[in-house]
């Protein structure tokens, strides 16, 4: 039977994190607190559910080519079969549409009565037809790092989908703005990792640094076009540090293509995410906001040390 520890490894659980943190960012975006925490919560474990589920399913359907380039990962070198592979994605799939379900129903103060919102699991849906998109075939293609884009993007929106009773409504400002510009900074994410495990093309680690940054820049200009609680130059600063600790990463492993630079390069990428949702949070709501920056910025401490134990690419 395979380990607890080799199935966290299947679900690159380090990086689960990063999407948690979308979470905080998409709900915050709509909601001046964390309130209601049932519907909050549920779409927190909504998204992990899917995002596991992600991770698994991209080793269940690049089983051959891990077999060939990365025969250590849990199902090429035998430690999880196939089956418990395909029935943990399963589970989770199934978990995270419920989840999603549940952060549409809402109780008013009578116990009694109720609404419910079919936002959450409309989003979900779509989102878990990009990640089987993504993982079965759209990788393979010119489409996949969109593809892998679509999917961070409809996170946010996730984490935003229980705030208005209209589907339509859920795609507004700011969630829409904000939510994009991280979908384009993961398109240059997911292109830089194309090829992390052999030695990559300058041109391509050159062109996803663009449109990494592309994705970034949009955010600054969200800070200044969009009123928010904090000062748009205190937060500016702050994403300019975190623009900076990227780039370096991506200047180096521009210089040097090889393996183990790329797969640095690309740990900072998604870490960073966590970082700029928290910054983000700050900005939309001011000093009062706070608390929940830092409680999103606090989510780097489980995927650093959950990172020190196992691989999150």
């Amino acid at each position: 039977m395979a380990s607890f520890r080799t199935y966290l490894q299947l679900c690159r659980a380090p990086a689960v994190f990063t999407a948690m943190a979308d979470i905080f960012l998409g709900f915050l975006l709509v909601h001046r607190t964390l309130a209601p925490l049932p519907e909050f919560i549920a779409l927190l474990l909504a998204s992990t559910g899917l995002y596991l589920a992600g991770m698994v399913f991209n080793d269940v359907f690049d089983r051959e080519q891990d077999a060939r380039e990365r025969p250590t990962r849990p199902i090429p070198s035998g430690r999880v079969s196939l089956r418990a592979a395909v029935t943990l994605g399963s589970l989770l799939v199934v978990g995270g549409l419920a989840c999603a379900t549940l952060a549409g129903i809402r109780t008013d103060a009578s116990p009694l009565t109720g609404t419910f919102s079919i936002n959450p699991l409309l989003v979900a849906l779509i989102l878990t037809g990009t990640i089987f998109a993504y993982d079965s075939y759209g990788k393979r293609t010119p489409l996949g790092p969109v593809l892998m884009g679509a999917c961070r993007f409809l996170n946010v929106i996730l984490g935003a989908s229980s705030a208005d009773p209209r589907f339509v409504g859920i795609w507004g400002l700011p969630q829409l703005w904000v939510a994009a510009g991280l979908g384009i900074y993961i398109i240059g994410v997911t292109w830089f990792a194309r090829t992390e495990a052999t030695v990559s093309k300058r041109s391509h680690l050159i062109g996803s640094t663009i449109v990494a940054d592309l994705g970034l820049l949009s955010l600054f200009a969200w800070l200044f076009n969009w009123g928010g609680g904090a000062r748009p130059e205190i937060v500016a600063l702050l994403l300019a540090v975190i623009i900076l600790t990227i780039n370096r990463r991506l200047f180096a492993a521009i210089f040097d293509p090889a393996p183990q630079k790329v797969q640095t390069a690309v740990r900072t990428m998604l870490m960073s995410l966590i970082m700029l949702d928290a910054s983000l949070i700050y900005f939309k709501l001011g000093p009062e906001g706070v608390p929940f920056a830092i409680a999103t910025a606090l989510l780097l401490i489980p995927s650093i040390l959950l990172g020190r134990w196992m691989s999150m690419t």
